[in-house]
């Protein structure tokens, strides 16, 4: 278990705080605990990349906890009335249909390699600022108009793309699959 590894850990275990803090209304408190998930995030990859201590565990870790928090985030945030809930289901729905998608390529015993594509990383990047956004105007009583749309306009199209172009390298994968 490698420094990176036990951070990646550290901001799984921030998920549930920072649902509390956005259900009980101490949106200070959740921005916080978000700004201390994104060092976290980057300090955990500067320390792998820069010391060697990339690892296995560390590559499946470290979206999982992004995945994590972003999901319960965005739903909590949906829930509160924060956020409308239809980018809500277009951001869980995306990661759903990817997460099935390799569970259907591991069942059918072809597991499809995941690497991220651009598109998916500006997704997260446009993501985080979102909820960020969101979170401080919430939380420090200001409005993000019209920042707020622009970047819910960016999440929209970028989950939109990534998603797509996921689902097409997943069916061009699996077209490959011999009838039985």
């Amino acid at each position: 278990m490698s420094i990176p590894n036990i951070i990646t850990l550290g901001r799984i275990l921030l998920v549930p705080f920072i649902v509390w803090a956005i259900a009980s209304n101490q949106l200070q408190i959740a921005f916080t605990i978000f700004l201390v998930a994104g060092i976290s995030d980057a300090v955990d990859g500067f320390l792998a990349k820069r010391f060697n201590m990339t690892s296995e565990l560390g590559a499946l870790l470290d979206p999982l906890a992004d995945k994590a928090l972003l999901v319960s985030i965005y739903v909590a945030l949906g829930i509160w009335g924060a956020i409308p809930r239809w980018i809500v289901i277009l951001v869980v729905s995306r990661d759903i249909m990817i997460v099935g998608a390799v569970i259907v390529s591991w069942l059918c015993d072809k597991p499809i390699p995941m690497k991220p594509l651009m598109v998916s990383k500006l997704n997260t990047v446009a993501q985080v600022m979102f909820a960020a956004l969101v979170l401080a105007s919430l939380g420090f009583g200001f409005n993000a108009t019209p920042y707020d749309l622009i970047l819910m306009g960016f999440v929209t199209v970028f989950t939109l793309i990534s998603v797509s172009f996921y689902l097409v390298e997943w069916a061009r994968h699996m077209s490959t699959i011999e009838a039985s």
